[in-house]
């Protein structure tokens, strides 16, 4: 079984590190990136046709977004990264995916830039623990400012 590193694909500006580095890790280790994009569930509840297109859109707009960032996973690791789009908020997106592959080993976050404080996953993480759904996952957490070159001594 391949060793699969799972990241989480968000809006923040250190995403790229955590992808970088997952994918370097990847290759140097003959593994995969899963590439996870969590869709908030809509809080719409009037007239499910708005509802729906809203949540098409929102799929929509995940896949082109993973279609964009898996180009760069796939250079990076040297092979096609697995898409993941759950309708869900992230840590429970999180679990889902775990328990549904078990070939995900390693959980790769980044920790927020700056002095606002790790980012709020890599904080829910530190304190409840790394146990996802029914098995415990290690977690990586790389700096969210490093270089490109620092990424590739790293990895």
């Amino acid at each position: 079984m391949a060793r699969k590193f799972l990241v989480v694909v968000d809006d923040t500006p250190e995403f790229d590190s955590a992808l970088r580095f997952a994918a370097r890790r990847a290759r140097s280790t003959g593994g995969r990136v899963v590439l996870l994009r969590a869709i908030p569930p809509s809080a719409f509840e009037h007239w499910s046709g708005v509802r729906e297109e809203i949540e098409r859109q929102q799929r929509e707009e995940a896949e082109a977004l993973l279609n964009r960032f898996g180009e760069k996973a796939a250079d990076l690791s040297g092979s096609a990264p697995v898409f993941l789009v759950e309708e869900a908020e992230t840590r429970d997106a999180i679990i889902k995916a775990v328990d549904a592959d078990p070939e995900i080993k390693i959980l790769v976050l980044a920790a927020a830039i700056g002095t606002r404080g790790p980012g709020p996953l890599v904080a829910a993480i530190a304190k409840e623990g790394a146990g996802v759904g029914g098995r415990r996952l290690p977690v990586t957490v790389v700096p969210g400012d490093l270089t490109d070159q620092e990424v590739e001594d790293l990895a």
